[in-house]
């Protein structure tokens, strides 16, 4: 029969042979699971504005999000002398893809409007007897050919007498007519 004391040092020796091995398997073990990333969070995507009209440098500039139409403003240059902001809410939030047009004093003084609605563009009535193919341009559905197209026919026949002398272009019949109806004037 053993004695106590050799059953002792027995133990303890087995405890410890048991505690190194389970810490060099701790040490030396791959880790088990997936590892968990943190990230930050996704930063927003900047806005896209065309600024045109009467800024000092119009174009097409990248704001950060939470932007307002004052900073687009800011961002071309700030205002020509002959800019009329009267209609004009500065402390609008900017979508992308959103036109800012800023009227001069000489331009008409109508009540400003959105056009289309999806486009997100501010834009106040058009005179169709004094506006230049840049202008026409701004028109929902009215690129750089049917401008040059209204222009045209202006020059050749004279100053529109109504809006729906417009029908007599090519390329505009009853539906883009009444597109843009509400957004033109003869004067």
């Amino acid at each position: 029969m053993k004695s106590f004391p050799q059953i002792g040092n027995f133990l303890v020796g087995l405890f410890l042979v048991i505690i190194i091995a389970a810490v060099i398997n701790l040490v030396t073990a791959q880790p088990r699971g997936i590892p968990i990333e943190l990230s930050p969070p996704p930063t927003p995507a900047p806005v896209r504005v065309h600024v045109n009209g009467a800024v000092i440098h119009p174009g097409v500039y990248s704001l950060p999000h939470r932007s307002i139409v004052q900073d687009a403003i800011e961002a071309a240059g700030g205002l020509t002398s002959v800019a009329s902001i009267e209609n004009i809410n500065l402390a609008s939030p900017l979508q992308d893809g959103q036109l800012i047009y800023i009227f001069s004093n000489e331009e008409s003084t109508t009540e400003s409007s959105h056009i289309p609605p999806s486009s997100n563009t501010t834009i106040r009535q058009i005179n169709i007897n004094t506006a230049d193919a840049s202008d026409l341009e701004r028109l929902p559905g009215i690129g750089p050919s049917l401008a040059g197209k209204i222009v045209e026919f202006r020059q050749l026949n004279g100053p529109f007498e109504t809006v729906e002398q417009l029908l007599e272009i090519s390329g505009i019949g009853p539906s883009k007519l009444e597109e843009i109806k509400d957004y033109i004037v003869v004067r």
